[in-house]
């Protein structure tokens, strides 16, 4: 019963990333609250890169490959190797979700997985399936709350004048 309310989870929070990156200016899509810190842009690329490379992929060999090794992620990289904040915000978008789609059909159409599955992990550790599942969800409700985030800090710099308490402690 958890499994597929997660999976369900995960399929509802396609329509909150829509309306969460609907109507984003370029430059609000690409600027950065300070310069280590990431865009929406970056967010959203990297969600798409951890939708194929990472979540996805990862669960699949818990459940069909665990002796497959994984393949090395690394997020704070990619961002800058892969030059995320230049990209078009609604392709990636769209590519994120088509994935996500992909992610969603996948799951639905696994019969009997063996959520105690071990995977192998990086670092002598396993992870059982169930674990990379819940985690999935976990990391979209982190990146929600990032692009929260982002929103309401590009909100206060463009309207620097405006006082935001009224809406409540950030």
């Amino acid at each position: 019963m958890l499994h597929q309310i997660i999976i369900s989870k995960l399929e509802d929070n396609m329509n909150a990333f829509k309306v969460l990156l609907g109507n984003i200016s370029v430059e609000q899509a690409r600027w950065k609250p300070s310069p280590k810190k990431w865009s929406i842009l970056e967010v959203v690329n990297h969600l798409h890169d951890e939708e194929v490379d990472d979540f996805r992929q990862r669960l699949e060999f818990a459940l069909l490959n665990p002796e497959r090794p994984w393949k090395q992620v690394t997020p704070e990289k990619w961002a800058g190797e892969k030059d995320y904040n230049q990209r078009d915000l609604n392709a990636t978008l769209n590519n994120f979700l088509t994935e996500r789609e992909k992610s969603v059909q996948w799951l639905k159409g696994l019969t009997t997985p063996d959520w105690k599955a071990m995977d192998n992990y990086p670092y002598g550790k396993t992870m059982p399936a169930e674990q990379i599942l819940a985690n999935w969800l976990a990391h979209d409700y982190l990146h929600i709350r990032q692009i929260n985030s982002l929103n309401w800090s590009y909100l206060s710099k463009i309207a620097p004048s405006t006082d935001l308490r009224y809406a409540g402690n950030w």
